[in-house]
This record gives structure tokens, sequence and C-alpha cells, in this order.
């Protein structure tokens, strides 16, 4: 959860009103000790400026085995208007940021028709996303 409020510039949503912890919340609704995991069940992201959406993570016991079920790309480049040298050096940086927070680098596609640079990373628990 860390390593994507910090891929994504988003911060820990606040608990419902009333309660200390959304592992308070969800204890409070009937949902199970045994289906929250460890931890203070903190699953929630929200974006600062209030113009993203928020994002719920599902907590599951199982380790990733096979494709995604949703796969992400950060766009951090600025698009094709932004010369490629430029989107490159913003990619590079994010990636660099987020290997630094525990994701590894997978793979990386260059084309030159069209101009395009993207990274194929995986997050600390191998979910992939890329950064565009």
């Amino acid at each position: 959860m860390a390593f994507w409020a910090q891929a994504l510039d988003y911060v820990p949503a606040a608990p419902p009103t009333g309660h200390a912890s959304w592992r308070d919340y969800y204890l409070s609704i009937g949902v199970l000790e045994s289906e929250l995991g460890s931890g203070d069940a903190l699953d929630r992201l929200v974006d600062p400026s209030g113009r993203g959406p928020a994002i719920w993570f599902q907590v599951v016991p199982e380790r990733k085995s096979l494709k995604n079920r949703l796969h992400l790309d950060l766009k951090v480049g600025g698009g094709r208007s932004v010369p490629i040298a430029e989107r490159r050096k913003r990619v590079d940086a994010k990636v660099a940021e987020l290997a630094a927070a525990g994701a590894q680098v997978v793979k990386l596609t260059e084309s030159a028709e069209p101009e395009h640079y993207s990274v194929l990373m995986g997050d600390p628990e191998g979910n992939e996303f890329c950064v565009v």
C-alpha cells in the first residue's frame, strides 16, 4: 500500500467518521478478523488534490500466480507532444524512484515509429504495471 501511495502521489484515506482505523470500521460492519490480514487494514488511497479517483485495494491471502486482474499505466512522460528525450528522462526518474521503493524492472520498450518509451515493472508483490 505504501508503495502505491508513492507511485501514484496519493495519500492514505482517513477512516470513516467515528472509527479510529479502517480495521475498526471493517470489524464494526461485520468483516471477519480472518479476512483483514495483518496490520491496520490500510487499503484505501486518495488523491490529495481531490482530482483523481479514490482507490481501494482488496487484500487477498494468495500471492500473484498468473496474470494481473488489472494493469495500470503510470503516465509520467507528458505525452507525445513532449520530445522523446524529455519523456525518457521523466520515465527513468520515476522508474528509479519506484525501484528504490521495492519495484523491479521487468522490460524496457522503446520504438522509433511511433516514438514510444515505456518500462514494464513489477510492484513489490509482483503485479505488473507500466511507466510511460
